[in-house]
């Protein structure tokens, strides 16, 4: 595959990325989006793509960096993206949103974001810090839409869920 092959594929998957706007900055939507990595893999036929090492997504204020990015998409455009990290070097999710003084910043070993239910799913020593608040779990679900936050602490209670309130 040429260069100039790779590089259309890149441009078709980076036009799938438009719908993920519901919760950005209105700006975000119209901003170009760029995805950086040591390699890539494009299956044009299921709509399944890997961004592997050291790998970033950015579109305006949102950035989703992980050692490997997957992104599943359709003819509808992208249905998820996932961030794998390590404990050393977790997967990362920033983004601005209207209704937040700050960015809201995750972090986790397995950050899952889907796209049509405004989801994201944290797992393995996550946190988030939403605002002036922070909370952290084994695992932990944000409501991107309705702005709300699920954490919950490992099962056999060895860590504990904790949450820090700025006022």
């Amino acid at each position: 595959m040429g260069l100039l092959q790779i590089m259309n594929k890149l441009i078709l998957l980076a036009a799938l990325f438009f719908p993920i706007h519901a919760f950005a900055l209105p700006g975000d939507a119209k901003q170009p989006i760029e995805i950086e990595a040591e390699s890539v893999m494009v299956n044009e036929t299921s709509g399944f793509n890997e961004f592997i090492g050291d790998a970033k997504v950015r579109q305006g204020s949102l950035l989703m960096a992980a050692q490997l990015i997957q992104v599943q998409s359709n003819n509808d455009g992208v249905q998820t993206m996932k961030a794998q990290g390590t404990l050393d070097q977790p997967a990362k999710y920033i983004q601005s949103q209207e209704s937040q003084a700050r960015y809201i910043e995750a972090t986790a070993i397995l950050i899952t974001y889907d796209v049509n239910e405004g989801m994201i799913f944290l797992v393995g020593n996550a946190s988030l810090v939403q605002g002036f608040d922070s909370f952290s779990g084994e695992s932990l679900t944000y409501d991107i839409d309705n702005d709300k936050v699920l954490v919950k602490g490992s099962e056999d209670g060895t860590k504990r869920v904790k949450f820090k309130i700025e006022l």
